[in-house]
């Protein structure tokens, strides 16, 4: 069994339930010695959620430039800026990461459309001169697709374009930014 020995201080830890624990800034930089960019952003996005934040970027950077590991430092001042506390979930943030890292940018996380039907509904990645949304599919949405058919068509009857996106698509993270890509392009262009 492999472990972690290390020196906790007073800011590294907090108390809970008359125990000492590691504060979530601790936990976020340890996790850079076990997980891959976009999970360790996908972590940090949780712990900043601006409905229920954990923490803060600014307390995560500072607790980043304290943290005495060296490994992991490098990959935690990669994922500083890739933060984004409007995440929603894990795999949000793990297609938010390698669209970033792929060159394609601009769009705005859970940006609020509002339908001309007066319905209100949330794009993942929204691209809003282009009016293309991302969404991630997950299993979940499985049960929910009758009504992801008609939220789609009535954005689609806006002009909207719904890329949608499953885990599938995460096995070749090039493809996926080259197909959004060159979707932005063909609408940038009509």
């Amino acid at each position: 069994m492999i472990g972690h020995a290390a020196r906790v201080n007073a800011t590294d830890s907090v108390a809970w339930h008359g125990l000492h624990i590691s504060s979530a800034e601790r936990v976020w930089c340890e996790l850079a010695t076990c997980l891959e960019l976009a999970d360790l952003v996908a972590a940090g996005d949780f712990l900043i959620h601006r409905e229920m934040p954990h923490t803060t970027v600014d307390q995560l950077t500072d607790s980043v430039m304290r943290y005495p590991g060296r490994r992991g430092r490098r990959l935690l001042r990669t994922a500083l800026p890739l933060l984004d506390d409007g995440a929603e979930s894990p795999r949000e943030s793990v297609i938010r990461v390698l669209l970033v890292l792929a060159g394609v940018t601009g769009f705005v996380t859970n940006l609020k459309i509002r339908a001309s039907t007066g319905h209100n509904y949330r794009g993942d990645l929204v691209f809003v001169a282009e009016k293309v949304i991302v969404e991630y599919q997950g299993k979940q949405h499985l049960d929910e697709w009758l009504k992801d058919m008609t939220r789609k068509s009535r954005l689609q009857a806006d002009g909207w374009l719904v890329i949608e996106v499953n885990s599938r698509d995460l096995d070749d993270p090039a493809e996926l930014a080259n197909r959004v890509r060159k979707t932005l392009a063909l609408r940038a262009n009509a």
